[in-house]
């Protein structure tokens, strides 16, 4: 949310960008909610969409830890990295995103209907 421009992102979006099932994202978002960081408001484009919108406690919170975030990454994950690993790892990772992203949510996937049935008698198939 905050690398959108407007602090904003529709459910469906980000919920595809962090190759997150969707459930498990309003979960998240309603925690995020409920402790004041971030709202959900009706998207203004599509009556059945969610739109979600960082707070500025929540654009507060991000400020003050994620440049201790980032040095911990830092010292704790890149130090040890030439930059050709560094290089090398950033390929890799962006292969194996765009793969992930290519492939639909569970959540979006239809869902299989049962095949199992039952005999009048009650016994199985």
């Amino acid at each position: 949310l905050a690398d959108a421009a407007d602090g904003s992102r529709r459910m469906t979006e980000l919920a595809d960008g962090v190759v997150y099932s969707r459930s498990g994202l309003t979960y998240q978002v309603a925690l995020l909610e409920k402790a004041g960081l971030a709202a959900r408001s009706p998207s203004t484009d599509d009556d059945r969409g969610v739109t979600v919108t960082i707070t500025q406690a929540g654009q507060d919170v991000l400020a003050q830890v994620f440049p201790g975030h980032i040095d911990i990454l830092r010292q704790l994950f890149l130090q040890p990295l030439t930059r050709q690993d560094i290089d090398s790892l950033a390929r890799v990772l962006t292969l194996v995103r765009d793969h992930m992203r290519s492939i639909p949510p569970r959540s979006a996937k239809p869902r299989r209907k049962s095949t199992t049935r039952h005999s009048p008698t009650g016994g199985g198939a």
